[in-house]
């Protein structure tokens, strides 16, 4: 029989350096989760992704347990981390900060492609291809066609 859901709680959490002080402490400790071993947990199996920001879906169970699903890093740090930079444009409209090719872009959208509401790769990498947009981030070339 499965056990009855209490609450989802929705976090973004530095890989592998999970702790009991806020944000992680008070939104697990108000649903009843034990933080200490939710943080023991969440480190353990994010070790080998040491300060990447990682979603994680934590869902708390009636009698207190809890189970946790670790997603891909967001579409925005990885192409910080492409580029190398610490923060999109402020006018992205304006100022541009750097430039992707669409080879880049497609690295990106394989590996966000499990999160992404996209049933082909073309089309994922339209979407990071927006939010590079919208970050000041000019994607160059022409975009491959889909085949």
């Amino acid at each position: 029989m499965a056990k009855a859901i209490k609450a989802f709680i929705k976090l973004q959490v530095k890989g592998g350096a999970a702790n009991p002080a806020p944000p992680i402490g008070p939104a697990l400790g108000a649903k009843g989760v034990n933080i200490m071993d939710f943080c023991k947990q969440f480190n353990g199996r994010t070790q080998d992704k040491m300060g990447k920001t990682l979603p994680v879906v934590i869902t708390v169970f009636a009698d207190n347990s809890f189970d946790f699903i670790i997603k891909t890093p967001p579409v925005a740090s990885q192409l910080l981390e492409v580029t190398k930079k610490t923060s999109g444009s402020a006018e992205p409209n304006r100022a541009k900060i750097a430039k992707v090719n669409w080879d880049q872009v497609k690295v990106i959208a394989e590996d966000k492609m499990s999160d992404l509401n996209a049933f082909t790769v073309g089309s994922a990498m339209k979407m990071v291809a927006g939010t590079a947009r919208s970050m000041g981030i000019t994607v160059t070339g022409q975009f491959p066609e889909d085949n």
